[in-house]
């Protein structure tokens, strides 16, 4: 797909992170950038820095991903380009004894379906309103309507301990990439997933410097945090590549994650 003013993305999640470096480098292109997001002031403040417009968006809210789909269209048009970047994670383990009094609990339910709603169902819920829009447009020279890019993590495959939430949403979105794709591959709609290993971004700005430091070192090569930059450079790439098809791709400089 080209890339220009001619093309309207939506970026879920755009207000900080990986998010906004991918609308950031999306609106580099000329590409009419909306941004769905919670952070209301991080998110009008990227806007106005891209030339973009920001929706306040819940992505677990049927109604508040439809409104934002509104806004966006009524601003640039029907999107060609989708990018779920809104998530969320906790850690918890599935059952323990607390080390105060040894009294055994287990993961909360309402706290592991919260995960599931945001970045699996919440993912789900803009691709599909997202792709049925896609549907109107007319093809481009090559029978192509859409590109959409999904954000999981290599806990998909390699969680940790406390991760069975956030493991489970994200093995989720790397499951039904490649469904999506065959359901949307008569309308010229490509779908493709990241997963990012370690970045530097706002969930771990809060952590002192030795552990980012040594989270760093456990990174094979480059032994650093990735850059959001790098993300969407590769993001881009999927959207770009008119061949980049029903793909889950590691982003994460060839770290497998240990147990703890």
């Amino acid at each position: 797909m080209k890339l220009d003013n001619n093309v309207a993305a939506v970026v879920t999640g755009g207000a900080s992170g990986l998010g906004a470096a991918t609308a950031r480098a999306l609106a580099a292109k000329g590409v009419k950038v909306a941004i769905f997001d919670l952070q209301k002031e991080k998110g009008e403040a990227v806007a106005a820095e891209i030339g973009g417009v920001f929706c306040e968006v819940n992505v677990t809210s049927d109604e508040s991903v439809d409104a934002g789909f509104a806004k966006a269209r009524a601003a640039h048009g029907q999107e060609r380009v989708l990018v779920n970047c809104a998530g969320t994670g906790n850690a918890v383990k599935t059952a323990s004894r607390a080390k105060e009094d040894g009294s055994i609990r287990h993961f909360p339910l309402e706290a592991f379906n919260w995960v599931i709603q945001i970045n699996l169902v919440g993912t789900f819920r803009c691709i599909a309103k997202s792709a049925a829009g896609m549907l109107t447009l007319e093809p481009q020279e090559d029978g192509e309507r859409g590109a959409i890019v999904n954000t999981a993590s290599v806990a998909a495959e390699d969680g940790q301990i406390g991760q069975a939430a956030y493991s489970a949403s994200k093995g989720g979105v790397v499951g039904m990439t490649l469904p999506i794709a065959r359901d949307l591959m008569g309308e010229g709609i490509r779908v493709n997933t990241i997963l990012p290993g370690i970045f530097d971004t706002p969930l771990l700005a809060a952590a002192p410097q030795p552990v980012k430091d040594a989270l760093a070192a456990s990174v094979p090569f480059p032994k650093r945090l990735g850059r959001p930059e790098e993300y969407a450079n590769l993001a881009l790439c999927m959207i770009e590549t008119g061949y980049f098809n029903g793909e889950d791709v590691r982003l994460d400089g060839g770290i497998r994650m240990a147990p703890r």
